[in-house]
């Protein structure tokens, strides 16, 4: 079967069948035609002969820090949900956090041939901007400001503001911060600055004591809250950048003997199911990674759609979920 035979079987012209198949417009009457002779005959393109006569993959390469995250798993579906409407696939590459392996798969990407790159990026640096500056496909970033293509990202530093303050207005006095290195200027950064402006803001201390770098997991929120408990910090509230690391900072005060949120209170970003379940429930702020991924999705199609580039800035909002962690 080739498009020769499925425009005779259905009626209608070869260059309607060729709409048909690369998302041009049909009427719904010639769709259904063209979609019955498909279904009966089992017809299906083929891919190497549309690569060659159109130039493009009809591929994505979607490069995410861990994929294992229930936040990342929302942004991908995301991005699936949008590419999926245009016939278009996700090569998946995960990095683990690393952002060496985030230029290795910017660089692949490069190479392999696909359409468009959507990078979910950890750490921007002078490596990714030049090489961003240099791929020959539409590139959009999600979770980090870019200057050189689009970008969909989270208002961090407001929404730490927020939360932190409402752990102010709670009572909390002396408050501590498990946070994140802030190479990664989003979850890093952005969220230390914001609670230290709430505090600055509050007239309270920012004692350096009361700060401890982790990593992006659960085992390394329990260690830095048990260093800060064996330091008998005093403190009685704690804003953690990731609900995982909230999540282990919870088990070590618990197995202090300490209670939250009588004692201590407790929240974290990103409003994870883990968080949810636990006991008491972790306080948090949700961000809207499905939507953050449907942008990019839409970005990245527009611009291969219309064979143009363009840099568009997307700032999303967030909303405080109090739990009874506070």
């Amino acid at each position: 079967m080739n498009i020769k035979d499925i425009a005779q079987l259905a009626g209608v012209s070869r260059a309607t069948v060729s709409r048909y198949l690369n998302n041009g417009y049909v009427s719904d009457e010639k769709k259904a035609k063209i979609k019955a002779v498909i279904d009966s005959t089992g017809y299906v393109p083929s891919t190497q002969a549309q690569m060659l006569r159109t130039k493009k993959t009809r591929l994505i390469g979607v490069i995410v820090p861990k994929i294992n995250s229930e936040t990342v798993a929302r942004v991908v579906d995301g991005i699936s949900q949008v590419l999926g409407t245009y016939n278009y696939h996700m090569l998946l590459a995960n990095t683990e956090n690393n952002y060496e392996k985030e230029l290795e798969f910017l660089n692949i990407f490069a190479n392999d041939r696909v359409d468009g790159v959507i990078l979910m990026a950890s750490v921007l640096t002078k490596q990714h901007h030049a090489l961003i500056r240099r791929l020959p496909v539409p590139v959009v970033i999600v979770g980090q400001e870019c200057q050189e293509c689009c970008c969909i990202y989270h208002d961090d530093k407001n929404a730490a503001y927020s939360l932190t303050m409402d752990l102010i207005e709670r009572g909390c006095k002396r408050l501590a911060f498990l946070g994140v290195d802030d190479a990664d200027v989003a979850a890093g950064l952005s969220r230390r600055l914001g609670f230290e402006k709430a505090l600055m803001d509050s007239e309270l201390s920012m004692d350096t004591v009361l700060y401890r770098c982790c990593e992006f997991n659960v085992e390394s929120g329990y260690e830095k809250m048990k260093e800060l408990l064996l330091d008998d910090c005093g403190a009685d509230g704690v804003i953690c950048a990731t609900d995982n690391i909230a999540v282990g900072a919870l088990r070590a005060i618990k197995e202090w003997g300490l209670a939250v949120p009588e004692q201590i209170k407790l929240a974290g970003f990103g409003d994870t199911n883990l968080a949810a379940l636990m006991t008491p429930s972790i306080s948090t702020v949700r961000y809207y990674y499905n939507q953050s991924g449907k942008d990019a999705g839409q970005m990245v199609m527009e611009q291969i759609n219309n064979e143009s580039r363009f840099i568009k800035k997307v700032l999303l909002g967030y909303e405080i979920v109090l739990r009874n962690s506070v």
